[in-house]
């Protein structure tokens, strides 16, 4: 999931970032108004933390004219405004849901989740089985053939998006933009390096391979 973070406040979008890249989002962020909207209106996320008062142009200006360019991305406005016309403006822009600072990270990360899911119209399944793997997306816990597997935080990432697109190749770069959500040197192996550490622990307890290297294109989860 990808989400992006309009905040000016250095200490405050460190903080937002850390802990939603800890709960396995890829974040994007910008310092100010103008920067936000290009970001938002050029590129696909999931949801958005839109703090008010931003440098350039204002959260709520942010906010209307992404409203009128089609975007519906979900949107979380961030504000040490209070009043209940100060919500009422913010939500009449075309906020989806408003919180106020100082705020809890944990409640910030439920409402994410919240919107994305509403926005979805997708019921989020607990678990996700191809084969003998099974992964329970709220637990992370991992078993291949009841075997328990100990995964880091961007292998279990990796393994998650191989098992909602079973069967499909996953090229590098998709996979470089789906976890770490940048541009990169195509020269590296930091990809390779991954899908190897994954490959170590998810087939190496079970004779049949199921992460299989498609060469000169990328890799694919397949259960045959």
């Amino acid at each position: 999931m990808r989400v992006l973070i309009v905040e000016d406040d250095a200490k405050i979008s460190a903080f937002i970032q850390k802990g939603l890249k800890e709960a396995g989002f890829v974040v994007a962020h910008a310092s100010d108004g103008e920067e936000g909207l290009q970001m938002a209106l050029s590129t696909p996320f999931d949801a958005a933390v839109l703090d008010l008062m931003l440098p350039g142009r204002d959260g709520l200006s942010v906010l209307e004219e992404l409203r009128r360019g089609g975007k519906n991305t979900p949107v979380i406005i961030l504000s040490a405004k209070r009043s209940v016309d100060d919500r009422i403006k913010g939500l009449q822009a075309g906020g989806d849901d408003y919180l106020t600072k100082p705020f809890s990270f944990s409640e910030l990360l439920a409402r994410l989740q919240a919107l994305i899911r509403r926005n979805s119209r997708i019921v989020e399944t607990r678990e996700i089985t191809v084969g003998d793997i099974t992964v329970d997306l709220l637990s992370r816990e991992t078993r291949r053939a009841n075997a328990r597997l100990e995964l880091q935080a961007k292998e279990f990432q990796l393994l998650e998006y191989f098992m909602r697109n079973p069967g499909r190749v996953l090229s590098k770069t998709m996979i470089m933009e789906r976890i770490w959500g940048y541009d990169f040197d195509p020269q590296t192996n930091v990809v390779d390096v991954l899908v190897c550490r994954l490959r170590n622990k998810v087939d190496s307890i079970s004779e049949r391979k199921m992460i299989r290297t498609i060469r000169g294109v990328g890799y694919v989860l397949k259960d045959d």
